[in-house]
C-alpha cells in the first residue's frame, strides 16, 4: 500500500516514534507502513489520518 506518512510527517516535523505514540504502535509499525510493507488495520489508517487532519484516502494514496 501506498502512503504520504513520510512527506505527512516531515511536513508537520513529527518522527517516527512522535507519530507511533500518537496512534498508539510501535516506531516499527511506522517504518514498515513508510515502506509499503504493512497494511493497516482501518483503526490505524484513521488514527494516523486524524493527526494528520486528512483523509485515509488523502493519506494512504487511495484517491
Amino acid at each position: 500500500m501506498n502512503s504520504r506518512i513520510k512527506e505527512l510527517r516531515a511536513r508537520h516535523n513529527l518522527t517516527q516514534l512522535d507519530l507511533a505514540k500518537m496512534v498508539g504502535v510501535r516506531r516499527e509499525t511506522i517504518v514498515f507502513l513508510e515502506k509499503g510493507k504493512y497494511n493497516p488495520s482501518l483503526k490505524l489508517a484513521h488514527d494516523i489520518s486524524k493527526v494528520f487532519e486528512l483523509s485515509i484516502e488523502e493519506v494512504f494514496g487511495l484517491e
